[in-house]
């Protein structure tokens, strides 16, 4: 557990929702009570987006908790995935019950520590690590490092992946993403979330984008219609952005 004061979450109820702020920020999860595993915010469906490189995931790590939205997501609708959460802020963690997370079981876990030390010796590796991570100031520098993202791509898997969300197109996006360029050797594909607010980041291997190309349409086929639904929008984004890469990473013919 981390010892460190942190800015304390705020619980915004109504009659068809619970929120999740932080002093000065913007809503940061939402759940809606007549449908708790959906996943309301636009980002969160786009960071769904591992499911065209992976449709069947068996193991994940998650770097923030929030409200759980994502958690709760995948809880349901991968019922053969572990899940590992990292938190760094208890008091987080004590609203899991206002927002309806599932208790800690064999498959399920919420760990409070600190993500960027938990990845550097981590349990064991991973399929996909998902970076979410956000305070009231923002991203935090510690889980947006260039060794931070070395670390990631260690922790993960050979074929794994790394998706990050990483707000939308500013100064800090475009540093971030170069960051996570030289961490993953330039495989690395993002695209804009639904409504265009936040920048999703996926990182893997060279070979894992051509192959992710190659069996883009497999996969999308393959998925339950839940997942159909809620990539609707950003799939068509990603798959974009993975025919620029690879075209990008062809070298040209031999004169």
């Amino acid at each position: 557990m981390n010892d460190t004061p942190f800015e304390r979450p705020r619980l915004h109820t109504n009659s068809q929702t619970v929120s999740l702020s932080f002093e000065s920020s913007l809503i940061q999860s939402c759940m809606r009570l007549d449908a708790p595993d959906e996943l309301v915010l636009d980002y969160t469906r786009a960071m769904m987006g591992f499911l065209l490189f992976n449709p069947a995931p068996r193991s994940i790590l998650m770097i923030g908790l929030g409200g759980g939205s994502m958690l709760k997501y995948m809880h349901k609708h991968l019922p053969d995935a572990d899940l590992t959460v990292v938190e760094i802020n208890q008091d987080v963690i004590d609203m899991r019950h206002d927002f309806l997370i599932p208790p800690d079981s064999d498959r399920l876990r919420i760990v409070c520590d600190d993500g960027a030390r938990f990845v550097r010796k981590p349990p064991h590796t991973y399929d996909v690590i998902l970076v979410d991570g956000f305070t009231g100031q923002g991203l935090p520098e510690a889980l947006c490092s260039r060794s931070f993202y070395q670390h990631c791509r260690a922790a993960l898997n050979p074929g794994g992946w790394l998706v990050a969300n990483v707000q939308a197109d500013t100064e800090q996006t475009r540093e971030v993403m170069r960051r996570l360029g030289k961490a993953f050797a330039g495989a690395l594909i993002s695209a804009e979330s639904d409504e265009g607010g936040n920048d999703i980041a996926i990182a893997g291997s060279a070979e894992g984008l051509a192959q992710g190309l190659a069996r883009f349409e497999a996969n999308w086929a393959s998925l339950t219609p839940v997942h159909q639904q809620i990539l609707a929008v950003s799939s068509s984004r990603f798959q974009r952005a993975l025919l620029k890469s690879v075209r990008l990473s062809v070298p040209p013919p031999a004169a």
